[in-house]
C-alpha cells in the first residue's frame, strides 16, 4: 500500500515538475499581476542571464520523468533537490504566499530521498 501512495504522490511530484519546466520553455501559463515587487526583480535578474531559465527547464522535465519511473526515483529527486532548494528559499524571502506548496513540494521530496536512501549510502562513505 505504502509503494503505491508513493508512486501516486510521485506522480503528482513529477508532472508538477515536467508542467514547470515546460511552462519556462513555452511559457504557455501567464504571470500573475499581482506579484511582489521584489518577486518582479527577482524573475528580471533571472531573465537577464539568458542559459539560467533553459538550464532549470531542462532539470526540471528530466528530474520529473525520473521521479515518476520507480527504478530511477533517486536520480530524478537528487535532479529536483538543487531547484527545490531554491524554490523554497525564494519563497520565504521573497514570495511567502506560495510558501505552503513549497514546503508540500519538499515534504514530498523529502519522503522520496528518505525511501531511497539505500541507494544513497555510496555518497556518504
Amino acid at each position: 500500500m505504502k509503494n503505491k501512495i508513493l508512486f501516486v504522490v510521485s506522480l503528482l511530484f513529477g508532472l508538477m515538475f515536467i508542467n514547470s519546466g515546460l511552462n519556462k520553455i513555452f511559457q504557455y501559463m501567464p504571470m500573475p499581476k499581482d506579484m511582489p515587487e521584489n518577486m518582479v526583480k527577482l524573475v528580471e535578474a533571472f531573465a537577464t542571464i539568458t542559459w539560467l531559465m533553459p538550464l532549470i527547464a531542462v532539470v526540471e522535465i528530466i528530474g520529473g520523468v525520473l521521479v515518476i519511473i520507480p527504478k530511477y526515483r533517486a536520480l530524478g529527486a537528487l535532479m529536483i533537490l538543487p531547484v527545490m532548494v531554491g524554490i523554497l528559499l525564494t519563497h520565504i524571502f521573497n514570495a511567502p504566499s506560495g510558501l505552503p506548496i513549497a514546503l508540500i513540494l519538499t515534504a514530498v521530496l523529502t519522503w522520496i530521498m528518505i525511501d531511497n536512501r539505500a541507494k544513497y549510502a555510496a555518497l556518504f562513505r
